[in-house]
């Protein structure tokens, strides 16, 4: 049996390695990348397993925040880098590395445990549920309707091109102002405007994006945009599509006026929206909105609930109402009955021993908590049980979100 360790700094070139053959990568990585990469180096935070002198598991965590329904945020432990190495499976690593770090989350006072699935059934024994889901467009840009010599808003904004340096100053505080009222959306630190910008290269693929601003009449910044372009030809005519890596607006002016201006670029035939939100508006802001095809829909963001209280009493509420939830957890780490109590003003969530109106795992609390699932959509695949006639529609109602959550980034 291997046993599972914390990485030092003094690890850390060969624990890199390890997660690349993980992923499939080569492990031959460039001493730029791997100096790049070391300045995400937390103690405490990388795990992983060792044999023989080498590493067959990482799991590495950091500090994030998670908004919540209503603008609210909590603290978060992000979990990424989880490898196991072929010839070490079935051994029980990734379970001692999931107990080891979810103990320390709970230790710090974490509320949720985060993290993006790379294969659908890992992690809903862990207690994991999908919280948020992701759709990607492709827009038929002829089809789309749109005016293709556009000069720019007619709202009084305007579109400013902007470099690296310019969306590092920028874009952080843009950023925040959106992801506050997006549940599901992650907080960024500046490492991850360093490499998004490539003033810090991690990866040795990296490709440049072209940045785009959106500023409101009054001059705000309210949006931005970063794409690639390939540079595909056909028939001696250009047939190029606008790949976007990443697109948030402040406002629907905002989004719109980057959509019509990725729509009206010179030889863009196609537009790749990147992964969005389930409820997006991009179809409805084209005057033929079936010029925008669904390509991809996907669980996105993935929730383990560590504190019950804590979430349930985090996020805004529109209704009011009670409900008593049963919530099972075969971890221990957030089981027991509680009493929710919610109205516009806020919620309280104690413990109870009243008998219970719904029946849950810890999982499908994730998967309501943000309003992305339906407890009676669950509760009709036998995924929630109803003690009381009638408390999943009432859960439904209480739990919605005005927008479906939508988490804009990996990691």
């Amino acid at each position: 049996m291997n046993d599972v360790r914390t990485a030092t700094e003094a690890d850390f070139d060969d624990w890199q390695r390890a997660l690349a053959v993980g992923f499939t990568q080569s492990s031959a990585l460039a001493r730029e990348q791997l100096d790049a990469r070391r300045r995400k180096f937390t103690p405490g935070r990388y795990l992983g397993a060792v044999d023989g002198g080498r590493w067959v598991a990482t799991f590495r965590s950091f500090e994030q925040e998670l908004t919540t329904v209503g603008g609210g945020v909590v603290p978060a432990d992000a979990i990424s880098g989880v490898t196991v190495s072929p010839t070490h499976r079935r051994r029980g690593l990734l379970s001692r590395m999931m107990a080891k770090d979810l103990a320390a989350a709970r230790e710090r006072g974490d509320v949720v445990a985060t993290l993006l699935a790379a294969e659908y059934p890992i992690y809903g024994r862990f207690g994991f549920g999908p919280a948020t889901w992701t759709s990607r467009w492709t827009v038929d840009v002829p089809r789309a309707g749109l005016d293709r010599r556009w000069s720019g808003p007619d709202d009084g904004g305007r579109i400013e091109l902007l470099d690296g340096a310019e969306v590092r100053k920028l874009g952080p505080e843009l950023f925040d102002r959106f992801r506050r009222a997006q549940p599901g959306a992650v907080s960024r630190d500046e490492l991850w405007w360093e490499q998004f910008t490539g003033e810090l290269r991690a990866h040795a693929d990296y490709v440049e994006p072209t940045h785009a601003l959106y500023r409101s009449a009054s001059g705000e910044a309210q949006g931005l945009v970063s794409y690639r372009s390939d540079d595909t030809w056909t028939g001696r005519q250009p047939d190029q599509t606008a790949r976007v890596v990443r697109l948030f607006g402040t406002t629907p002016a905002a989004e719109r006026a980057l959509w019509h201006h990725l729509c009206s670029i010179d030889w863009i035939t196609k537009v790749d929206s990147g992964g969005r939100g389930p409820d997006d508006l991009l179809p409805c802001f084209l005057p033929d909105p079936r010029a925008a095809r669904i390509t991809e829909h996907a669980d996105m963001l993935w929730v383990r609930i560590l504190d019950v209280v804590r979430a349930l009493e985090a996020r805004g509420y529109d209704h009011e109402g009670a409900l008593v939830l049963e919530i099972a957890d075969e971890a221990g780490c957030a089981g027991g009955r509680y009493r929710l109590e919610v109205s516009p003003q806020g919620a309280s969530c104690t413990a109870t021993t009243a008998s219970p109106d719904l029946t849950l795992g810890v999982q499908e609390l994730a998967s309501v908590w943000l309003g992305g699932r339906s407890a009676l959509r669950l509760a009709a695949l036998g995924r929630v049980r109803e003690e009381r006639e009638g408390a999943a529609r009432q859960a439904d109602a209480l739990f919605r979100s005005p927008r479906l959550p939508w988490c804009p980034d990996d990691f």
